[in-house]
């Protein structure tokens, strides 16, 4: 009894009712590769924009779905990896087999965009939650619905107009694909049309192109990244208004505009220059003292004498040769010379667009090439005789400078070099100047403005007569003679140069060196805590480093936390402790103030890279090493110091004709500068 119960029970039992999940299935498009195997294929028409239109084209967009699930695995997580280069170029050749596509980048192009969509629906669809899932779908749904509604009607307005797609703008095709089945329009629909249509009269097009369309701005939207809003998939800016992709200027472009730059700057010098010397000319040619009447230069041969011209602006360069004419009482066109120049003829020019210091208001020449043949004004500090004259002339002067100062010691007569080895022009010449001017007294000073980005603050720097002679005579230098070079530096290699002036910059000896260390440790610290934190992105900060008797370098990038250590003597950084602990400590608190992290078992490790660097052979070239190692630290334009220096610089000792490069750079500063003038 008890089973025809349960039976009964069973047999009026209710049907399982509950909602099973209905899936669609995986879509294979036989019918596709049927009509392949038979030569069957299929025409698809594209728009004006090249967007996929007709009846094959929700064909062609399952088919390729069907492809990316065939060849793309689902565990791609990047559509543009590398790796799936071979698979994507399988489902383009299939799709060639069953569609007449033409074989162009521009249709492969949308092609795969349009394969990457589908992956990624895929993956969505695989991977994520159910919500995000659900969202999605929504979204591709009511996307698909309002792209064949959009069709539909689109397709119906421009049979009615006979127009193709390209005359109808975003906002129109916005508003039909939201037309209701009615065809009727809701009033925010239309309230977006009317101000489309407003907006579309009062803005050009090309601020339309440039900012954004006129259907963003009337939905006050951003407008979308790559694509054009209203237009569908694979319209965009650059191919719907045919403006070129905007890119950054690469270094070559940019290298040209500042070139472009450089030069227009240098023609305003030029006419700046010419402006100020016609004023300077016609104010000095209004003075009929005695004094302008004799002009003849003690330190100039008297007589005729073969010279080299030379102009300071708006690069210090030779332009001409000639022959200078000091006698006394020589007139220039019947006036008295200006002060401080020379009358010049000019025999040949080498550089045709030099122009003259002073303009000939007789000739109303302004132009070195248009003055051969005739007779100019020229400054004394840029006439040099030529060798053998000079020889003679410079004998003459070191007698009388020798008679002067006959037994004293620190100032002993310059010796003219041997025939045929390299002659130290400038050095020469700002010798003469300095003899000739006030200069040549003792105590006599010339300042130096230095800008606030050379040290991190505006000073002046003091060069006194004993600096000079340090020069002349190759002895050793002071804070003076460094930190002028380091201007010149600055002035010759930074200057106007951003990338230079971003990656190099200078610590001041006057504020940080062994004195000060132990006296002021404090304000060293905070002094070079302060220069470390004035930048953002890798630099070299450079410090020539007095430790009381001698000159090294040091090259601190304080991001990186790495000190390079140039010691023209072969000493270790260990025989500097206070130089070492202030760096060490300076570095840390640069860290802390720019709260970086750091693991601990570098938190108390400052990394210190010894460079061998070329050595002296002397107890002097210490400070000549060091301005040398900044100039090539500075050309070769590079952070990181090898450990056995630059290639190009790399040799065991310099020689002495490269220490006197570097003191005719500074003496060529001290002459362009006009520090030293009669």
């Amino acid at each position: 009894m008890a089973s025809d119960q349960e039976n009964s029970q069973d047999a009026n039992a209710p049907d399982d009712t509950s909602e099973k999940e209905i899936t669609r299935g995986i879509t294979i498009m036989k019918s596709i590769i049927r009509d392949r195997d038979k030569a069957v294929t299929y025409n698809v028409n594209w728009n004006a924009d090249n967007q996929l239109i007709g009846s094959n084209a929700a064909k062609l967009a399952s088919y390729i779905g069907t492809l990316v699930r065939m060849h793309i695995p689902i565990t791609a997580t990047r559509w543009s990896n590398k790796e799936l280069g071979s698979a994507k170029d399988k489902i383009w050749t299939e799709i060639l087999r069953s569609f007449n596509i033409e074989d162009t980048t521009i249709r492969k192009k949308y092609i795969l965009q349009l394969a990457g969509k589908r992956h990624r629906g895929r993956r969505m669809g695989c991977f994520c939650s159910p919500k995000k899932r659900r969202k999605f779908q929504e979204s591709e749904c009511h996307k698909s619905q309002e792209s064949v509604k959009s069709h539909v009607c689109i397709q119906k307005r421009l049979d009615e107009t006979k127009s193709d797609a390209t005359s109808l703008p975003p906002h129109v095709l916005w508003k039909e694909a939201r037309v209701g089945k009615d065809g009727t329009v809701r009033d925010d629909v239309q309230h977006i049309y009317d101000e489309c249509e407003t907006l579309s009269q009062s803005i050009s097009t090309a601020e339309d192109q440039e900012n954004r369309s006129v259907l963003s701005r009337a939905l006050n939207v951003p407008e979308y990244p790559g694509r054009v809003r209203g237009k569908g998939h694979g319209c965009t800016p650059t191919s719907l208004y045919k403006n070129p992709r905007r890119r950054n200027p690469s270094n070559q472009e940019v290298m040209e505009t500042l070139q472009a730059l450089q030069a227009q700057v240098l023609q305003l010098q030029k006419d700046n220059e010419r402006y100020r010397c016609m004023e300077k000319c016609s104010s000095q040619l209004k003075e009929t003292s005695e004094k302008a009447s004799i002009n003849c230069q003690n330190k100039f041969p008297e007589g005729i004498s073969s010279c080299q011209l030379y102009l300071s602006s708006p690069t210090y360069r030779l332009v001409g040769k000639g022959k200078v004419h000091n006698t006394s009482g020589d007139l220039l066109h019947h006036r008295p010379l200006p002060d401080g120049h020379l009358k010049v003829s000019v025999d040949v020019v080498l550089d045709k667009d030099a122009l003259l210091p002073i303009p000939d208001i007789v000739s109303e020449t302004t132009l070195l090439r248009d003055a051969i043949g005739s007779f100019v004004a020229w400054p004394l500090d840029l006439i040099f005789i030529d060798d053998e004259v000079f020889a003679q002339g410079s004998q003459q002067l070191s007698q009388k400078i020798g008679s002067r100062q006959k037994n004293k010691r620190d100032l002993p007569v310059t010796s003219l070099p041997k025939k045929g080895a390299f002659v130290p022009r400038y050095q020469i010449s700002l010798e003469t100047l300095v003899d000739s001017s006030d200069m040549a007294t003792a105590g006599a000073i010339r300042l130096l403005d230095m800008e606030e980005d050379i040290f991190g603050y505006s000073c002046t720097e003091t060069i006194g007569k004993e600096d000079l002679e340090h020069i002349f005579r190759h002895q050793e230098l002071g804070v003076g003679v460094i930190h002028t070079y380091i201007r010149f530096l600055y002035d010759n290699f930074m200057r106007g140069n951003d990338q230079l002036s971003n990656r190099f910059r200078f610590v001041s000896s006057s504020l940080v060196n062994k004195a000060l260390i132990c006296r002021e440790p404090d304000s060293c610290r905070e002094y070079l805590v302060k220069r470390f934190m004035a930048s953002s992105t890798n630099n070299l900060y450079l410090w020539p480093y007095n430790s009381g008797c001698h000159w090294l370098l040091l090259a601190i990038d304080p991001l990186k936390e790495v000190v390079y250590f140039l010691n023209s003597i072969d000493g270790e950084w260990t025989n500097y402790p206070d130089m070492k602990q202030l760096v060490d400590t300076s570095i840390k608190v640069f860290r802390s103030q720019r709260q970086a992290r750091v693991p601990r078992t570098k938190s108390s490790n400052i990394t210190w890279i010894k460079v061998q660097c070329p050595l002296q052979r002397n107890g002097i070239d210490c400070g000549y090493f060091v301005m040398r190692f900044m100039r090539e630290i500075i050309n070769m334009n590079q952070i990181e110091i090898p450990i056995t220096y630059f290639d190009e610089y790399k040799c065991a000792h310099y020689t002495r004709l490269q220490l006197e490069q570097i003191k005719e750079e500074l003496c060529q500063y001290f002459i362009e500068k006009r520090l030293i003038s009669i």
